[in-house]
């Protein structure tokens, strides 16, 4: 059972879940989607997830949360069917599904390792598209948002299993975006570029990832609520003729064609 603010009394208001939704740009995006929907966080960590919804509820919103590892198939059905039973709708979801590991040449990197990147990130997403989309259906439509990387639209030295990652995320976007674009149901991803997370922050502190930031034409890393903006607006009627693509929120670094230095594990902080 989902775990809730207090009593509901706005609900007619459409419903969000964001999956990842513990720290960083997940939960920035939660926080922002939470002053014009109603909202469910997703994650495995259920203190930080607690900790969201207070906010949340504090500041007038309406959200409740529900653990969930993208791993689990079971989980993720889990935390779609809660979010359904407790607001009684799903019309927008915002996916954000990550493991990242040490920089390393391709043929260094453990096969384990790779396995278990792509299950998180790639087969995270397919699994949790492949449960909202049922639910929109019956919502009558809805919007997903899946937040990938700079690193998924070009390569990256050092980075084969996040980078195979992200562009996989990318290419389930643009098919589901086709398998339901006249069924009311839009799909699109985010690829952020270095944003201030606890992640990008350890890269451009003195030391060997401080280059980082000269990377990015704008010369400055982004903020959570850069790419909080942009789901909004692609959540919104002001983006209803937009499907099946991915928009850049990187300062420029995908216009450059900027490669990142090697030591660098760019993108977002998830959970």
């Amino acid at each position: 059972m989902i775990n809730n603010s207090p009593s509901d009394d706005s609900a007619s208001l459409p419903v969000a879940l964001v999956v990842g939704a513990s720290r960083g740009i997940g939960a920035a995006v939660a926080r922002s989607l939470a002053e014009h929907y109603r909202v469910v966080l997703a994650a495995r960590d259920s203190a930080a997830l607690q900790q969201g919804v207070e906010a949340i509820t504090a500041a007038g919103g309406r959200a409740g949360w529900q653990q969930t590892d993208v791993n689990d198939e079971t989980s993720i059905k889990r935390a779609v069917e809660a979010t359904v039973d407790r607001f009684g709708r799903l019309d927008i979801a915002v996916n954000l599904a990550n493991q990242t590991k040490p920089p390393a040449p391709l043929a260094d990197i453990d096969t384990e390792d790779f396995d278990r990147g792509m299950a998180t990130s790639a087969r995270g997403t397919f699994l949790a598209m492949k449960y909202q989309i049922p639910a929109m259906l019956r919502s009558g439509g809805g919007v997903i948002t899946n937040i990938v990387s700079v690193a998924g639209v070009t390569a990256q030295p050092g980075l084969s299993t996040y980078v195979a990652g992200k562009a996989a995320i990318i290419a389930l976007t643009k098919v589901a975006a086709l398998d339901y674009a006249t069924a009311g149901i839009r799909v699109n991803a985010i690829a952020p570029g270095p944003i201030n997370t606890q992640r990008v922050r350890a890269a451009t502190a003195p030391g060997p990832g401080r280059g980082i930031v000269s990377t990015v034409p704008m010369q400055r890393v982004g903020q959570p609520a850069d790419v909080a903006d942009a789901v909004i607006w692609l959540s919104s009627p002001s983006a209803g003729y937009i499907t099946g693509t991915v928009i850049p929120v990187d300062g420029g670094q995908l216009a450059g064609g900027v490669t990142l230095p090697r030591s660098t594990v760019p993108g977002p902080e998830v959970a």
